[in-house]
Order: structure tokens, then C-alpha cells, then sequence
């Protein structure tokens, strides 16, 4: 049976940037290194098709709650060709009246600069990658801001009226102490963003620091410092929200929330990926577009792909997501955002409950502080639900 349109989860957008000025030697996203000029017109562009053939394979009509624009850097790309994008986007789809429209930038001055611009062109949300405020640490990671770059682009994007502004901190850094994450804190704590993003440095696969690893605190070390500026966070008013994310009252990010929470999302962009449904539970659908970027800019359909997610799979993938929130999910949201029935998630949910990972609030479920720190544990439970 086909779900109506009402029944439908929200609808976020989300745009990939691929170029940076340099890629970091601890991410693994889809990055690569600008050569030259960067083909803005023809990017947008691709975008726009890209969002077009998206638009008419799904019959998607939703208004989007947000936009996300992410990378890579999006803020190497101008504000005109950025405001070139919007409109095109909003000559496609609806935009629900009060949309969250978030751009990633990096602190250096050649990005700053533009943060008036950006705002005045209809962004409303900017998050900037941060990582520290010490100019070692910020050396050994390969950002090519200083501290002080670092703090003036916050003062920029406050003065071009970003009330709503992220800042992207790490901790468990090469060679850092809990001082140095606490002083971290401490220091976006004084610049007043709305938002603060707070991640554990980690070696991933396929990156510089997987194949040649620092030297890191030992985990005892890195788990004292996260309890430290977690606390030093709360005492300050910002609670967290999800794993790594922590937000003034009323200023959580939409955009992930809606991720996190099995929401739907169209994903245009090279190595973007999206998450659309069109029926529950046997037409839940995943997107990937080429990650290349001279693939993406030649538009070849067969790089794109758009596969059904398993029925046997829904759940752990609820769960998975959902858990990452502290306010975790409701059995109602669950069958309506899977199609599945409640006792799907059963005998796992049960046998978390009782050994003290869950919590059962009225129709709530959620981590308990046990379970928020065995998270891998409990997904474990699902696998097969």
C-alpha cells in the first residue's frame, strides 16, 4: 500500500562541495585538494540536473524543512554562484517558511571575507570547522587557520547577523592534554555560538593518520577530558542533544535532527548519498551519486545508483540512527517511519531494558548512561531484529 503523502517523513536537502584548499590527514570524507579554478558554473549546474533527475525518479513534491551544504569546503564557492544554487533549487521544490539553510566554512580569511555576502544571499545557519585553538594542534591536524583566524571568523559571521552558528571542536587530539580540550571549550564558550559540535578525534580508514598514526592520549585520558567539557558544556547551557552535538535552548541543528531520526533526505553532489520514501516498508530508498568529480560533472546516470534498503535491515537502521539522540524514539514513530511493526524490535529491546542500556519513559526510549557508552553494544542486539 502506498503512503500517502501526509504520512511521509520531513524532507531535508542535502548539497556535497568536494574541493578543499588542502585535504586534513584525518578526514575521511569525500574531499579533494582545488587545482587551479574551481569550475563553479558548471558545478551548479550539475547540481541543479542532479537535483532535477532526483525530483522526477522519486515524484517528489515535499517542501524541504533544510538545506545543508557541506564538503569539502562550500565556502570556496562564491556567494553570487551560491545564490545561483538556492534559487534553482527553489524553482524545484518548496521551501517550508521557516527552512534552515546551513553552509560549512573554514576559518581562513579568503572564506570569512564572504560570511556578509552568504548572509545576505538567504543562509541562515553557518558552521564553522574550528577544531582547536591551539596553533599546534591546529599544525599537526593540517588546518591552515590560526587560532586567531579562528576567533576573528566568528566575529565576522556574528556581525554579518549569524545568530545561529556552529562551531566545530575535537578532542582526544595527537599529543593534548584535558587542559588543552578544556581550554578548547572554554574558549568557543566565550565567543557565544548557539551551537558547538564536539567530536573525538578517530583514525579512519583510507585516511593520512590510518596509515601513518599519531600518537594519541590513552582512552582513559581522552574519556576524562570528554566528561570534563561535557560538564563545563552543560554548566554553560549548552546540552547535548546527540553523541557529539550539543545546542542552546532551541537552536539544535534541524537538518541533523531530521537525519538522525529517519527522516527523508535527497542527497545531490559528488559522493553524495540520500534516503527517500516512497512506500513502507518495501520501498525505503537509498541514492549515491559518483564520487569523483569529473564523474559527477559528466552526469552519467549509470554511476547513480538507488537501491531499496532490506526489510531485515530497517530496523537496525532505525535504531542505530535514532539512538544517537538523547531524547532516542517512540514505538509510533518507529512504525511510521519503517512501516514495521513494534514487535519487530523484539526480544532486543526487552533484553536492553533489562540489563540497564534502555530507558522507558511513557513511549520513549532511549540510553541510559550505561547504554550511551556501550551504544555498539546495543546495536549489536538488533542486528536480525
Amino acid at each position: 500500500m502506498l503512503t500517502s503523502a501526509s504520512n511521509l517523513p520531513p524532507l531535508s536537502l542535502y548539497i556535497h562541495f568536494p574541493w578543499c584548499i588542502q585535504k586534513c590527514p584525518y578526514c575521511d570524507f569525500n574531499s579533494h585538494k582545488a587545482s587551479g579554478i574551481l569550475p563553479e558554473n558548471q558545478y551548479i549546474d550539475a547540481l541543479l540536473t542532479d537535483l532535477a533527475q532526483d525530483i522526477a525518479q522519486f515524484s517528489e513534491t515535499r517542501p524541504i524543512q533544510s538545506i545543508f551544504m557541506g564538503g569539502g569546503t562550500p565556502s570556496l564557492f562564491s556567494a553570487q554562484h551560491i545564490q545561483h544554487l538556492l534559487e534553482g533549487v527553489q524553482k524545484q521544490l518548496d521551501f517550508a517558511d521557516d527552512i534552515e539553510i546551513t553552509l560549512e566554512a573554514n576559518p581562513g580569511t579568503f572564506e570569512s571575507e564572504k560570511f556578509t555576502d552568504y548572509r545576505a544571499i538567504g543562509i541562515n545557519r553557518l558552521s564553522i570547522g574550528i577544531q582547536s585553538f591551539h596553533e599546534q594542534h591546529l599544525k599537526r591536524l593540517g588546518r591552515i587557520h590560526s587560532a586567531q583566524e579562528a576567533i576573528r571568523a566568528v566575529t565576522i559571521a556574528q556581525q554579518a547577523g549569524f545568530e545561529n552558528l556552529n562551531l566545530d571542536l575535537m578532542f582526544g587530539l595527537p599529543e593534548s592534554s584535558e587542559q588543552d580540550s578544556i581550554n578548547d571549550v572554554r574558549q568557543a564558550i566565550t565567543l557565544q555560538p548557539s551551537h558547538i559540535s564536539f567530536y573525538q578525534l578517530t583514525l579512519e580508514p583510507n585516511t593520512y593518520f590510518h596509515k601513518y598514526p599519531p600518537v594519541l592520549p590513552e582512552d582513559d585520558a581522552i574519556f576524562n577530558s570528554q566528561l570534563a567539557c561535557q560538564e563545563l558544556l552543560a554548566q554553560h547551557g549548552y546540552l547535548q542533544y546527540e553523541i557529539s552535538a550539543y545546542a542552546q535552548a532551541d537552536k539544535q541543528c534541524s537538518h541533523n535532527l531530521n537525519y538522525w531520526s529517519f527522516g527523508d533526505y535527497l542527497g545531490i553532489g559528488a559522493g553524495a548519498h540520500g534516503k527517500i520514501t516512497q512506500n513502507t516498508p518495501h520501498n525505503i530508498v537509498r541514492t549515491t551519486k559518483p564520487k569523483q568529480p569529473e564523474q559527477y560533472l559528466k552526469q552519467d546516470k549509470s554511476k547513480r545508483f538507488a537501491l531499496a534498503i532490506n526489510s531485515n535491515d530497517l530496523a537496525l537502521e532505525f535504531v542505530m540512527n535514532n539512538l544517537r539522540l538523547k531524547g532516542g524514539f517512540s514505538l509510533d514513530t518507529y512504525t511510521q517511519r519503517t512501516g514495521l511493526n513494534a514487535q519487530t524490535l523484539e526480544p532486543a529491546l526487552t533484553h536492553c531494558l533489562n540489563q540497564g542500556l534502555l530507558i522507558q519513559h511513557q513511549q520513549q526510549y532511549y540510553c541510559s548512561e550505561k547504554g550511551w557508552h556501550f551504544l555498539d553494544s546495543i546495536l549489536e542486539k538488533f542486528l536480525g531484529a
